[in-house]
């Protein structure tokens, strides 16, 4: 990520990456404190809750690390390092769930270290941050399984 932030968040699915199998690929962060007994979280805009910072790879970028920092930046307002792959993790909605506005996506989540934590952020209007332990963090996650397996996957204190 370059020095200078985007002060806007990018907006619509015209340039977004599919697989072959036509699943929109979705790059997310696992945020956590220093010593690993924190993650960070941010307000769904959509169902309401806590999720985590993810979203869609678009087509000028050049890897998935690249789309999951950037969404970090716009929905968390923090610049990020990732630290560790956590894989590839399937949609595990079921079929009727899925719409034009909401297709079947492939998630590739990453562990990361936070180097700074902004005041101001594209998406601070829409979404709250907060740091959370992990029992709070598989709580507010459970009704989103693909990221309660990111956070199972990451090296959060249990």
């Amino acid at each position: 990520m370059t020095a200078q932030l985007p002060k806007t968040a990018r907006t619509g699915r015209d340039n977004q990456r599919y697989s072959e199998a036509g699943e929109r690929l979705v790059c997310g962060i696992i945020a956590l404190s220093a010593n690993k007994e924190m993650v960070l979280l941010i307000q769904s805009t959509r169902r309401g809750g806590w999720v985590l910072p993810k979203g869609g790879w678009e087509l000028d970028e050049a890897t998935p690390q690249d789309a999951a920092k950037r969404e970090a930046w716009e929905e968390a307002g923090i610049v990020s390092t990732i630290t560790r792959d956590l894989g590839s993790i399937s949609d595990s909605r079921n079929p009727q769930d899925m719409t034009q506005f909401a297709p079947k996506a492939k998630y590739q989540f990453f562990e990361a270290s936070v180097d700074r934590e902004e005041n101001e952020w594209p998406e601070k209007s829409k979404r709250g941050r907060k740091w959370v332990k992990y029992a709070e963090a598989k709580e507010a996650l459970k009704t989103r399984p693909e990221l309660g397996v990111a956070l199972e996957r990451s090296s959060i204190k249990k």
